[in-house]
């Protein structure tokens, strides 16, 4: 059995009167992240760890943002083609373990919904997926709501 790690980090602005999409749930807030899909920042943050521990590059090159079929897109189907592409390599993701940095809405209790959601398109068990939050003590851009951040590092295996 082959197994490797990868690492992921996103960050995303947040502005007044957009929707705000994280873990792949809608969560009401005043601000919402900016970018081009639906700037899920903790997917986006995912994928990346799971492009990398399967040495595919990143978010970036399989979907890149100068694409329009990419424009305002779910992030959760960008997750799903992410699987995808790690099962025709073999692959089998073991856990993701994430950490989402924000100062204002508060997460904690959207946690378990997102888990749901995202170990359902990752075909994991809820288990293998751990979400933190935490604010920054209102420090740096985070700090001050104007963005996002999210950190994730996983592990996936070869037979």
């Amino acid at each position: 059995m082959k197994i490797r790690v990868g690492f992921g980090f996103d960050v995303h602005q947040l502005k007044e009167g957009s929707e705000f999409w994280l873990g792949g749930i809608k969560i009401p807030h005043t601000k919402g992240a900016v970018g081009h899909s639906d700037a899920d920042v903790l997917i986006h943050t995912i994928c990346d760890a799971l492009l990398g521990a399967a040495n595919m590059r990143d978010i970036g090159f399989h979907f890149p943002p100068s694409d329009n079929q990419y424009k305002g897109i779910d992030s959760k189907i960008l997750l799903s083609d992410v699987i995808r592409l790690l099962e025709e390599k073999g692959f089998q993701i073991g856990n993701v373990d994430a950490t989402i940095a924000l100062q204002e809405p508060k997460i904690n209790p959207y946690i378990p919904e997102m888990k749901k959601v995202l170990s359902s398109i990752m075909k994991i068990d809820e288990e293998d997926v751990s979400i933190k939050a935490t604010t920054t003590e209102k420090l740096g851009f985070e700090g001050r709501e104007e963005g996002v951040s999210a950190y994730a590092v996983v592990l996936i295996q070869k037979q």
